[in-house]
């Protein structure tokens, strides 16, 4: 078993702590992101708060100039009809604010588990954890898992890493992701976690070998 709170504890005094998020923000940002680099993740949320800073707002509007608006982000059609659906939820269902429980989240339009971990640890510091591509990919290369697919990585982390830790997982696995273990050309000659990673040791092994072919 690899020692997970060593790695989260490196990787926080690297990166620090993750930054409290307006729940509203945090929901509708992390509904835009889905499916895009987060360049255009935070290109389309900037357009989009800076004409509609409410569920009210968002509830009244057309979804053309939703569309507009977002279309950095990609798919903003379907994007900007689940925005306005799920904003007119929150203000009649919820006087206007995000509700803070995992149930109530996944059953808004557009929002799944890795959406609504998200808001949950991020903007009401709940522990939850939200597997997306950094989280999966990085668990399962490190050998902390061996999974399939998010939701077992979910399922398994949640396991092995005590729940007060929870809340830290995205964030600094998302920072390391696009730093240094990326998807492809991972940064393996920096990596603090070399040593303990399963893919960066068979990587050396198959450069060693090479090198005694020559």
């Amino acid at each position: 078993m690899k020692d997970i709170r060593f790695i989260l504890d490196r990787l926080k005094e690297t990166f620090g702590e993750k930054k409290r998020e307006k729940p509203f923000r945090c929901l509708i940002s992390t509904m835009l992101s889905q499916r895009t680099r987060d360049e255009n993740t935070k290109r389309a949320s900037e357009r989009l708060f800076s004409v509609y800073s409410s569920a009210y707002q968002l509830s009244h509007t057309s979804i053309d100039e939703i569309e507009k608006l977002i279309r950095p982000a990609g798919m903003p059609k379907n994007k900007a009809k689940n925005i306005i659906k799920t904003a007119g939820i929150l203000v009649e269902k919820y006087n206007g604010k995000v509700p803070d429980t995992l149930e109530e989240l996944i059953s808004l339009p557009g929002v799944g588990r890795k959406t609504a971990n998200i808001v949950l640890e991020r903007a009401f510091d709940k522990p939850a954890i939200s597997v997306d591509v950094h989280v999966h990919r990085i668990s399962n290369r490190i050998g902390i898992v061996n999974t399939r697919n998010p939701y077992h990585t979910e399922k398994e982390l949640e396991r092995c890493i005590p729940k007060k830790r929870w809340g830290d997982v995205n964030y600094l696995f998302v920072q390391f992701g696009r730093m240094i273990c990326k998807p492809r050309n991972p940064r393996c000659d920096i990596c603090p976690f070399f040593k303990m990673c399963d893919y960066g040791m068979k990587k050396t092994s198959h450069r060693d070998m090479d090198t005694l072919r020559k």
